[in-house]
């Protein structure tokens, strides 16, 4: 690449000027702050409003972190499903502490959540995996996931196979090594860019049972 085509990292920054928050009108509750600025994401049409960065933690201490879609949020916490024999999934087995970040770009907005993972019930992965198109049951059960496999070939072929165990007009089971994962919140943090980057923080913590809030430095 030529030096001139580089991006210009130093000089990109964006003025952040399309909201404010405010420790007057936010709400007792960080999940009723949350559920509304998931449905303003929504409304703006923002592209996978539901995506959520995961991060967990490996043996050796290191954090590891990909994007998952949130599927749902009730009084269990965040819920997500994947494959349980994951590189996440095995990490989730060893140690439940995890973070979500969710990032609206386009409102200027980021939520990082932290809290403690646990299964959801096998019904409800159950029920879910009904209700996925069908393509995506064959994923699942093609996918070795995390694992190294010899090339794209190797694949495609098994979903070719599947394809076969599995025709589109008879029910695919879900598999045991599938399910879902709720991520109760033990801290909220809420995050909306303001101008000159003193942008605003708000946290909130659960402390014995009740949410208090604080406001942090940007």
């Amino acid at each position: 690449m030529n030096p001139q085509d580089k991006p210009n990292l130093r000089d990109m920054r964006v003025s952040y000027e399309l909201g404010e928050l405010n420790d007057d009108t936010a709400p007792a509750s960080p999940i009723e702050l949350f559920q509304g600025w998931l449905a303003d994401a929504v409304a703006h049409q923002l592209p996978e409003p539901n995506a959520m960065s995961l991060a967990t933690i490996g043996a050796d201490g290191s954090p590891n972190v990909r994007t998952v879609l949130l599927k749902g949020v009730d009084e269990r916490g965040f819920g997500f499903f994947t494959n349980y024999e994951s590189r996440k999934g095995r990490e989730l087995a060893a140690n439940p502490r995890a973070s979500l970040c969710f990032l609206w770009t386009n409102r200027q907005r980021q939520v990082v959540v932290r809290g403690i993972v646990t299964k959801l019930p096998r019904e409800e992965a159950e029920s879910y995996f009904g209700v996925r198109p069908y393509g995506h049951k064959i994923g699942a059960w093609a996918s070795k996931q995390s694992e190294v496999i010899p090339n794209r070939e190797w694949l495609e072929g098994r979903a070719v196979e599947l394809r076969r165990t599995f025709p589109e007009d008879q029910p695919v089971p879900c598999p045991d090594f599938w399910g879902g994962y709720a991520l109760q919140p033990q801290e909220l943090e809420f995050w909306q860019g303001r101008p000159s980057r003193l942008h605003d923080r708000l946290l909130y913590r659960l402390v014995n049972g009740v949410w208090q809030r604080e406001r942090l430095s940007p």
